[in-house]
Formats: C-alpha cells, sequence, structure tokens
C-alpha cells in the first residue's frame, strides 16, 4: 500500500503524506460469527480499521432487560457480547503493530465494564492500545418521561400508538451514528467500544475521522454510510445468503473472505475481501446485500441521508467492485428507537405426520390439545397449529411422506408453561406439554411426537417496539482512556422527511409480448433477491444481470404482482415500492408482514430471510430467451 499507517489520533491527513483511501474491514456480523476473523484481519498490516457488529433487536431486548433485572449483580456477569473479547484476545499484539484500530457495537448494555476488560486484556498484553467507551443509546429515562407527558410513539411498521401495544416498556434503547466513534479516534482511542450505534456507523465514524470530514460532507458521509452497510453483516457481501450459490459457490464455499471498504476522499469506495479466502465479490453479491434490510429510496441515519435510486456498481477488477453515486442529504431530527416489554413465556411441541390425510391428521390434534386446556385455553395470548412441509406422490421413502407438526405456545402465566409453581414437565400438573402429550393414545393414525420435552418448557420472550426519538434528547458522548468525557451534540443541519417513504410502479412498463415467446416457470429461476427484517417490516429486492431482463423485470413486478405472488402469506398490509435502475433492482417493503419481530415472533421465518426464497419459487411467465442463457 502506498501511504503510511496513522498512528494515535493522526488520520489520513496527516503529516503531508498524500490521502489515501481507508481501508476498513467487516469482522462480525452476528454474535456468533466465524471466530477467526479479527485474529486473520489483524494480520493485515495493510488493513486500518476493523470494525464489527454484534447487536440486533434480539440481544438489544435481552441485554438491556438482563441488566435492568440486575441478574449480572447475582452472577458476576455483565449485559455485554463477551464472543468479542474471545474474538479480539488473540489479535491484540498484532493490532499493537500495525498500529490498526477496532471499532465495534458489542458493548450491549454494559458498554463501560466492556471497555475496562478490553482494556485490562491489553494492558496484560503488553500493549498501549487505548480503549476508549460511547454511551448515550440507553434512553430508558427519555422515553418514560415522553410517554408521561403523552408522546404516542407511533410504529414505525405500523403507525399505531404505543398505548395500544398492550405491554409495560422496561427499557429503551437509540441508535446512534458514528460522529461519536470519529471524536474518539481522533482523541487517540485505538480500541472504540459502542452499544446501539447504528450497524454502519463505525464504518462511517471510521471514514470521517481518517478523512477529515466534517458533520455537514454528506456527499461523503452517505458513501461511507453505504460502505458500512455492504460490510456491515461481514461475509454476506462476499457471498453469503447469495442467490447465484449454486453456480458460483458450492463448490467453494468453506471459508469466505471477510470484506473489506477502501473508501475514498470523495466518499466513493471499493469493496473488496481478504486475500486467498472463498467466496466472491461481484455487483451481483454487493447488490444482494445492498437489498438486504433497507427501507425504501432513503437509509437514515443519525449522522446522514443517503438517497440510493442512482447507485451504482462497477466490476473494476478480480474481488473488486466500486460504488459510486449515494446521494447525501442531511439526516432526519428524529433517529429510531427500540423499547422492550417482558412478554411473557414460550414454548413449542411437535408432532410428525406422515402420508396421507395430512390435513385432517394436523386438525385432529388441534382440537383435542385445545379441548384438553379447557379454561386454561384463555392463558395463552399466542396458540399456533402449523404443518411444515408436505408429501408428495408416491413418496419414495419415509422421510419424504413425513411433515412436522409444530405446537407453539405464549403466556403471562408461568405456571401454564410449566416454568412457575411447578417446573419442568410432570404428568400430575395441568400445563401445555401435559395437554400436548395426553392425547398421543387417542391420536391420529401413526401418532408420533418428539421425544425432547426441553422445547415444551416455557422460557422467557420479549416485545418490541420501534418508533422515533428526536435525536435533542440523546445524551451521546465520548469516554476516553483517560478519564475525559466529550459530549456529541445532536446534528444542527437535519431535514424532516415524510414518514412513509416514496413507493411506486414502474414508469412506461412493457406489455408481456415484448420479449417473445414465455415459458412459465420459477421466478427464481431467473432472478436474484434477498430479503430481511427490521421489527416487523419485511423488506424483498429482486434484481437481474441483463438489461433486456431488467425491463421485464420492472414491469411484471409490481405491487399488485407481488400480492399475487404472496398468495396466502400476505395479510393486506401496505406494500411500497422503489427502483434502483443502474442496479438492475426493484424493492419492496411489506409493512408489518411478520408477526412482531424476531423477539416474538410465531413464524420459523423469524428475520424474514425467506420470504425472498418462497416468491423466487413462485411460477411466472418468464420470456424463453431469458431461460436459454441458463437458470441461475
Amino acid at each position: 500500500m502506498n501511504g503510511a499507517k496513522a498512528t494515535s489520533g493522526v488520520n489520513g491527513h496527516a503529516e503531508g503524506r498524500s490521502q489515501r483511501p481507508i481501508r476498513i474491514a467487516g469482522a462480525s456480523g452476528g454474535v456468533f460469527d466465524r471466530f477467526r476473523a479479527i485474529q486473520d484481519l489483524a494480520k493485515d498490516s495493510d488493513i486500518d480499521v476493523i470494525t464489527g457488529d454484534w447487536m440486533s433487536e434480539m440481544n438489544m431486548t435481552f441485554r438491556g432487560s438482563e441488566k435492568l433485572d440486575r441478574k449480572t449483580a447475582i452472577t458476576g456477569g455483565h449485559s455485554f457480547e463477551a464472543t468479542f473479547i474471545t474474538a479480539l484476545e488473540p489479535a491484540i499484539k498484532n493490532i499493537a503493530k500495525h498500529k490498526q484500530k477496532v471499532a465495534v457495537n458489542a458493548g450491549a448494555s454494559d458498554i463501560e465494564a466492556m471497555a475496562q476488560r478490553v482494556q485490562e486484556i491489553c494492558k496484560g498484553q503488553g500493549t498501549n492500545l487505548k480503549v476508549a467507551w460511547i454511551t448515550g443509546d440507553e434512553v430508558t429515562e427519555q422515553v418514560q418521561e415522553m410517554i408521561a407527558k403523552g408522546e404516542k410513539f407511533l410504529s414505525l411498521p405500523a403507525d399505531r400508538p404505543l398505548d395500544e401495544w398492550g405491554w409495560d416498556p422496561v427499557c429503551a434503547q437509540c441508535y446512534l451514528g458514528g460522529v461519536g466513534i470519529a471524536e474518539a479516534l481522533k482523541e487517540g482511542a485505538d480500541i472504540v467500544i459502542c452499544g446501539r450505534v447504528a450497524d454502519a456507523s463505525p464504518v462511517l465514524g471510521a471514514a470521517m475521522w481518517w478523512h477529515g470530514w466534517n458533520r455537514e460532507d454528506f456527499t461523503q458521509l452517505a458513501h461511507a454510510l453505504m460502505a458500512g452497510h455492504l460490510i456491515e453483516c461481514s461475509t454476506y457481501v462476499t457471498g453469503g445468503y447469495y442467490t447465484g450459490f449454486k453456480k458460483e459457490l458450492l463448490d467453494n464455499c468453506e471459508n469466505f473472505g471477510f470484506p473489506i471498504a477502501e473508501i475514498e476522499a470523495s466518499g466513493q469506495f471499493v469493496i473488496t475481501k481478504e486475500k486467498n479466502t472463498g467466496g466472491i465479490v461481484t455487483p451481483a453479491s454487493c447488490s444482494s446485500q445492498l437489498l438486504y434490510e433497507i427501507q425504501g429510496p432513503y437509509y437514515y441515519n443519525s449522522d446522514v441521508t443517503a438517497f440510493l435510486e442512482g447507485m451504482q456498481m462497477v466490476q473494476e477488477g478480480p474481488e473488486r467492485v466500486r460504488v459510486s453515486g449515494v446521494v447525501g442529504l442531511p439526516p432526519p431530527p428524529t433517529t429510531k428507537v427500540g423499547i422492550t416489554a417482558k412478554g411473557g413465556w414460550q414454548a413449542e411441541f411437535h408432532y410428525f405426520l406422515t402420508g396421507l390425510d395430512i390435513k385432517e391428521k394436523a386438525l385432529m390434534v388441534e382440537r383435542q390439545t385445545i379441548a384438553s386446556m379447557g379454561e386454561f385455553r384463555k392463558d395463552f395470548h399466542t396458540l399456533k397449529f402449523t404443518v411444515t412441509g408436505s408429501v408428495p406422490e408416491n413418496p419414495k421413502n419415509q422421510d419424504e411422506a413425513t411433515v412436522d407438526l409444530r405446537i407453539f405456545a405464549q403466556s403471562r402465566n408461568p405456571n401454564v408453561l410449566s416454568v412457575g409453581n411447578n417446573i419442568g414437565v410432570t404428568p400430575d400438573q395441568p400445563a401445555f406439554a401435559r395437554w400436548c402429550i395426553e392425547n398421543c393414545l387417542q391420536g391420529y393414525p401413526g401418532s408420533t411426537m418428539a421425544m425432547d420435552m426441553r422445547q415444551a418448557v416455557g422460557k422467557p420472550y420479549f416485545e418490541y417496539w420501534v418508533a422515533l426519538l428526536p435525536q435533542t434528547l440523546v445524551d451521546h458522548r465520548v469516554h476516553t482512556s483517560d478519564g475525559r468525557t466529550i459530549s456529541i451534540p445532536a446534528p444542527t443541519v437535519t431535514k424532516t422527511f415524510a414518514r412513509r417513504q416514496p413507493s411506486y410502479d414502474t414508469a412506461s412498463p412493457l406489455p408481456p409480448n415484448s420479449w417473445g415467446e414465455t415459458v412459465r416457470a420459477p421466478l427464481g429461476y431467473v432472478v436474484h433477491g434477498r430479503s430481511g427484517d427490521k421489527s416487523s417490516d419485511c423488506n424483498v429486492g429482486f434484481f437481474v444481470q441483463n438489461d433486456d431482463e431488467w425491463d421485464w423485470l420492472r414491469s411484471t413486478l409490481s405491487i399488485a404482482q407481488i400480492k399475487k405472488l404472496l398468495e396466502g402469506e400476505y395479510k393486506g398490509g401496505l406494500i411500497d415500492r422503489f427502483e434502483l435502475p443502474h442496479l438492475r433492482a426493484v424493492h419492496f417493503l411489506l409493512r408489518d408482514h411478520l408477526d412482531r419481530g424476531v423477539n416474538s415472533t410465531s413464524s420459523y421465518d423469524s428475520l424474514g430471510k425467506n420470504v425472498c426464497e418462497y416468491l423466487r419459487a413462485k411460477w411466472v411467465d418468464i420470456p424463453k430467451k431469458f431461460l436459454d442463457r441458463g437458470i441461475i
């Protein structure tokens, strides 16, 4: 690499060096991502900053409630994500040797405690690495005060007021931007520990520090934000979840390389990956990750808003994709806030149904189970009987002829889920597991239950509500290793956006016969896609790789057509649509489509990631000439 490595708080401008791109690696997309990442990335002296995402809506709720319950005071533990420390420890000496920086959100709900632990480990390994931490995301007090004053906290997915929720908030966390991270690095931090900063904020903050951008450099900040979005989930952008996996990845899928974003002073950036690793970096793999978890043409962050419709991706070399065309706008005056409530307990029980009469067998189990519950049925606010799978005609073996019947229950009464006065499954106590089991001998033909009773014993679950909070109420602070505290004020230049993002069907759609003969086939034979969740919203994006296919895709996939393809999965909610023409992509937001979100859902598809795969399996009329090019 040309140019020297930055030291201490010095950035890419310092000491008269020619300003080169900052190289930022994405080391984690979740708590249990592969632990080798930080250790291996720290060996690469060309990497300037290692970032990682350890937070999700799931552990936000769990860690926040855990801290509130003061369980840590009893156990001596902490409400942070300890897997980060496990991944960091073997990398510390190389991080110090190569003068790299680290910025992560693994602090969860015990940020200072994690920072202190990391500082101890760094010193114990004989390094002088300085650890800073960021606070301000915990906003329970502010939210409670606003509720008391009558704030409605309208749900982002459903636009319903909080007082219709039916649950009592116990904690709240808001999403912070990257300005605090930039300030921490400027003040000389080597490792920055955060709680709930937005997933892309560590990358934005690192690039802001390196290039010396100010808070109104919106074009540069918006590009960095999207670089962060692309690498925030580690190997999603290098082939994870990519629908072209069958031909492009299956023979080299054991060790996808972790991604690297090279961000230039203009904001434009290149996505690449670790050398000598598996996976791919192509416009298609990058488009797949881009379409994941966006909500519309505007991508909001506490520091900047990125407008995406003009975004472009070009393969500029092997494993190198250049990204440009992002428009930067001021951030909104609000930030997203997640409000947690204790939902009670949940459990599940499984039967296996084989062969003929599956519908009737499932109905028999449902009627018998509800009859056994008697008056206790009212204690369950969720009780769902779901058959997963189907039996083909003339099945080839018994496994092929077997489906799963899942009985899923949630209740505020711990006694009915075997976690109250009587712990565990016992035959003499009225509880969910007993009511599911006791009908087995008067059951359907072949009545067979799952033998492991552990899932039938209740476990705590959380309800989660997403709304907006004024940034002026956030006490955003940087805490340095030498004991100083630096306040990060809310942005002064903001822009108020419409609550609902722009939505439209395509302009000038072409008639179905524009591409010649068509064949009835699954959409996914020629169309890539990706879906995911944000609370109970589900986003799903589709893209193709040829210009004539793009005209067909945009003309075919209207809002009405998506409703039709969803079929029994369409619940009558609003659907938003927009296009990214340079990427040949169309994106849909299925508002409030998922059952409450990952924390409390009764669905197997807890993160909405299989909505796209369901839709790609649906049959549509596809131009024969597209199919002649080969199936994805």
